[in-house]
């Protein structure tokens, strides 16, 4: 199985940047193929929402319409990795930060098969 560890989260003021990082492993005896990998996030008392989501072969990606133009998903296949680049980070963008993989690019922004166990983001005013 594919275990997903994520890094990169903390405190950081209204306007500043914060660089999460996802590193997806195979487990002994796996076959699992990730094709697609995203973000989510979980803010207290709030739904877990869909961030971002990036097809691993072609880079094609995927925006919740509240982060476009502030945050950029991008992956590096050579590491196994996936990053989320967070710009302009607001109050309301204090959340915990989940990543996900799928083996289908639709499916991975709407319920994905495995998932990180998050990092906490904490934006102040």
């Amino acid at each position: 199985q594919v275990q997903l560890v994520e890094s990169g989260g903390g405190l950081v003021q209204a306007g500043g940047s914060l660089r999460l990082s996802c590193a997806a492993s195979e487990r002994t005896f796996s076959s699992y193929v990730i094709y697609a990998m995203g973000w989510f996030r979980q803010a207290p008392g709030k739904e877990r929402e869909f961030v971002a989501a990036i097809m691993r072969s072609s880079g094609t990606t995927s925006y919740a319409d509240s982060v476009k133009g502030r945050f950029t998903i991008a992956r590096d296949n050579a590491k196994n990795t996936v990053y989320l680049q967070m710009n302009s980070l607001k109050p309301e963008d204090t959340a915990v930060y989940y990543c996900a993989a799928d083996q289908n690019f639709q499916r991975v922004r709407v319920a994905p098969y495995v998932w990180g166990q998050g990092t906490q983001v904490t934006v102040s005013s």
